[in-house]
């Protein structure tokens, strides 16, 4: 597989190196196997010979031109923490060049991957347009508000649709080389985990701060105020409703439209959030937690929070 990895001014260096390095780590590993699979070429592509990454440092490039050959094209992060100077950014003449590239990519059917805020640069270019992706979690409302022909999963940290894999935040991009890695050798992606010690890590979920989503809209962070002054008790929408003074189906659409989910679904997200806290800070039981966050049983909040966090009550208490 030729891989071209798109360095541009701006890039994150982290970004940019574990992609690099991902794949360097799997091409030294795959003659351990009894029958290695084919190297992975990488060339490291931008519009002039050399860029200057997001932390100041200078990279050497081949012409973004020599992509048309590669199998497939990786688009790290930029360099971006700010939610308007990344909009300004992506959607400028700054990054019209990178804009460019993947439209021209993706319209001759190579694949394309990126990682973090490098998947506003696709699309913007409109190749997620019908697609399913994930980005960095924190940024999920703002995605979901420009981009809303994309169906947006921000738990996952890796989506694949239709030639396009995308993955969450920032060292997301390991992920996501390994992701690709895997898709040619499962075996080579393993053993590249082993040594680099990273945990298998579907979802961003565990990762998620559910106040930080609600700042987006004033709405949505009256009612996390609201349910969180409730937690310990039955929060019924329409309650929350009349409380903030507005109709329950307003209330529904706005966190539907800001977060992608119901707001019961992120009262659960609040209760995960607080037992979690509890379990790490108390040695309260899980029956005492289990009340403290609404729940009467202990069982059911057990199952939440596996289902949501992928631990155990156990593993979060560090036990």
């Amino acid at each position: 597989m030729e891989i071209a990895v798109l360095a541009y001014d701006g890039v994150f260096d982290s970004g940019l190196s574990a992609v690099l390095d991902v794949f360097d780590a799997a091409n030294a590993m795959r003659t351990e196997l009894p029958t290695p699979p084919p190297a992975w070429r990488l060339s490291t592509v931008g519009f002039r010979r050399r860029v200057r990454t997001g932390a100041g440092h200078q990279v050497a490039t081949e012409p973004a031109a020599t992509a048309a050959r590669a199998d497939l094209l990786l688009v790290p992060a930029l360099a971006q923490r700010q939610p308007e100077a990344l909009i300004d950014h992506v959607a400028g003449p700054a990054s019209a060049s990178v804009r460019r590239l993947v439209t021209e990519t993706r319209g001759r059917g190579t694949p394309i991957a990126s990682a973090c805020t490098g998947t506003f640069l696709l699309a913007e270019s409109g190749v997620l347009d019908g697609r399913r992706a994930t980005t960095s979690w924190w940024l999920a409302p703002l995605f979901r508000q420009r981009y809303p022909a994309v169906t947006l999963d921000e738990t996952r940290m890796v989506s694949v649709s239709d030639g396009v894999t995308t993955a969450g935040a920032a060292f997301g991009h390991v992920d996501l080389a390994l992701a690709i890695v895997r898709t040619s050798s499962p075996a080579v992606a393993d053993l590249v985990a082993r040594y680099l010690v990273v945990d298998e890590r579907p979802s961003q979920s565990a990762y998620t701060i559910p106040s930080a989503l609600a700042q987006s809209d004033p709405l949505v962070a009256a009612f996390e105020r609201w349910a969180r002054l409730h937690l310990d008790g039955p929060i019924g929408v329409g309650d929350a409703a009349r409380a903030l003074g507005v109709s329950e189906r307003t209330l529904q659409r706005t966190v539907r439209r800001t977060l992608g989910t119901s707001p019961v679904r992120f009262v659960q997200d609040l209760r995960v959030e607080q037992a979690s806290h509890l379990l790490r800070t108390t040695g309260l039981p899980l029956e005492t937690i289990a009340r403290k966050v609404g729940y009467e049983h202990a069982n059911t909040l057990r199952v939440l929070l596996r289902e949501r966090t992928g631990s155990t009550a156990g593993a979060l208490r560090g036990h």
